[in-house]
């Protein structure tokens, strides 16, 4: 690994607030069909597939190109590659807004996806750079965090609301002004940086990364419609073949589009494996919750965008009040994972009998965890790798959480489907509430 150091420089006055704009508008958009998805799918007369593809494209987007977008951005500039993706947005969402038909929706979410890598990785990286280590990377590294809590709470409550009032295509049309917004509040307001030491483009990694995650994501949002069906299990043995030909290939390049050795550091370690397991346990399990809520108890796209109002709320409040909590990053990831565990935990009975007095209690108990994790992953995306490479470590921590958000999703809605949603929702909150516990369990052992 290069030793080569990127000076970090003292950020001009509105470098965070662009910068934390992105993954505000990132998880808007990624929640915006998790509340009127039902209403889509008419619309569009969408097939049995179809609400599949529409609420699991924009993750194959985004864990396709995340490690990419970081290699890219450190490499040729990160202004550069966060101004393209949020254009690349704007007109992927102008797109969704007037789709006619579920494959152009699913293609211009596809898109978005791509435009939303670009965007997190570029912008993460930019943050790395302008704030150097200590209490003031910690304090912005927190706000940027809340900004994903902040996206998750405004993506439903927008969608929701507008869907009332207009149709669900009123979200996305906002979107594709925000976006472009961004992309020239962007080119004004920041500076280009990118690593002293570009590598040459890897082209035998960013294809055998790209099209392995890419048929792992297909195989897994295919396998919602359905495990037994052929395409499944091909889709699987072609991730598996493409993904281990990539580990071989980068184990013997100069300038590897992936450092392997960076698994050999416990924070670079902590930071991936608890992407996987946030994206698989926590936005698995509350990207399917809202329809379980729906269809066993009636809930109206809105009532369900208020109640998750809750998590979301805190969450972004516990990512902005994080400097106050006085322990390490990997101590407070732990912390996040056990308030987590606890916090589902009220959610078990949720499939059956809805008592909000006990699910808003969860909520907030969960959320508040979230804002807590949120920090601290991304403290440590940044930390646990060379400062001329943090778009790369932004990049391959969100590839990990969005990986995990498909199998947890996929997950959660074959056991609901199999065993109905009072059965099926107990055991898939069960399983994320165990999962979460033993990563607090691993997370704190390795504060140090």
């Amino acid at each position: 690994m290069s030793s080569l150091t990127e000076p970090t420089r003292v950020a001009r006055p509105g470098v965070l607030a662009v910068a934390s704009a992105a993954p505000l508008l990132v998880l808007a958009n990624f929640t915006l069909p998790m509340v009127t998805l039902p209403e889509m799918a008419r619309e569009l007369e969408a097939g049995p597939s179809g609400p599949v593809w529409m609420l699991g494209s924009i993750a194959l987007g985004l864990s396709s190109l995340l490690l990419v977008s970081g290699g890219l951005a450190d490499d040729h500039g990160r202004r550069r590659v966060l101004v393209a993706g949020s254009l690349a947005l704007a007109a992927a969402s102008a797109v969704a807004a007037a789709a006619p038909s579920v494959a152009v929706f699913v293609a211009a979410r596809l898109v978005q996806g791509g435009a939303s890598a670009a965007m997190l990785a570029a912008s993460l990286g930019i943050v790395g750079h302008a704030f150097p280590a200590g209490p003031e990377r910690v304090h912005a590294t927190g706000r940027y965090g809340a900004m994903m809590g902040l996206g998750t709470l405004l993506g439903p409550l927008l969608s929701g609301a507008l869907a009332a009032l207009t149709g669900w295509r009123a979200a996305y049309a906002l979107m594709a002004f925000s976006a472009a917004a961004l992309a020239v509040t962007a080119a004004r307001r920041l500076e280009e940086s990118r690593s002293p030491a570009p590598r040459r483009f890897d082209v035998p990694g960013v294809v055998l990364l790209s099209l392995g995650v890419a048929a792992l994501v297909a195989g897994v949002t295919e396998g919602r419609a359905g495990w037994a069906r052929p395409v499944v299990p091909a889709a699987f043995a072609l991730a598996v073949l493409l993904l281990a030909a990539f580990v071989a290939v980068e184990r013997r390049r100069a300038e590897p589009l992936l450092d392997l050795a960076l698994f050999r550091r416990p924070a670079f370690l902590l930071a991936t494996g608890s992407a996987l397991v946030v994206g698989a346990a926590i936005v698995g399990l509350l990207s399917y919750l809202p329809t379980v809520l729906q269809v066993a108890h009636g809930l109206t796209a809105l009532d369900t965008a208020l109640l998750f109002a809750v998590w979301s709320g805190l969450s972004f409040a516990g990512s902005l009040l994080t400097r106050h909590v006085r322990l390490g990053s990997a101590a407070r990831l732990a912390l996040g994972l056990a308030l987590t565990a606890a916090g589902f935990a009220a959610l078990l009975g949720v499939g059956a009998a809805l008592s909000l007095p006990l699910v808003v209690a969860g909520l907030a108990v969960s959320g508040a965890g979230s804002g807590l994790i949120n920090s601290a992953i991304t403290h440590l995306a940044v930390e646990s790798v060379p400062a001329h490479r943090v778009s790369m470590g932004s990049g391959a921590n969100n590839t990990a959480r969005y990986v995990g958000s498909s199998l947890g999703a996929a997950g959660v809605a074959a056991v609901v489907g199999a065993l109905g949603p009072a059965r099926g929702a107990a055991v898939a909150v069960a399983a994320c509430v165990a999962l979460s516990a033993v990563t607090a369990v691993a997370a704190w052992s390795l504060r140090h």
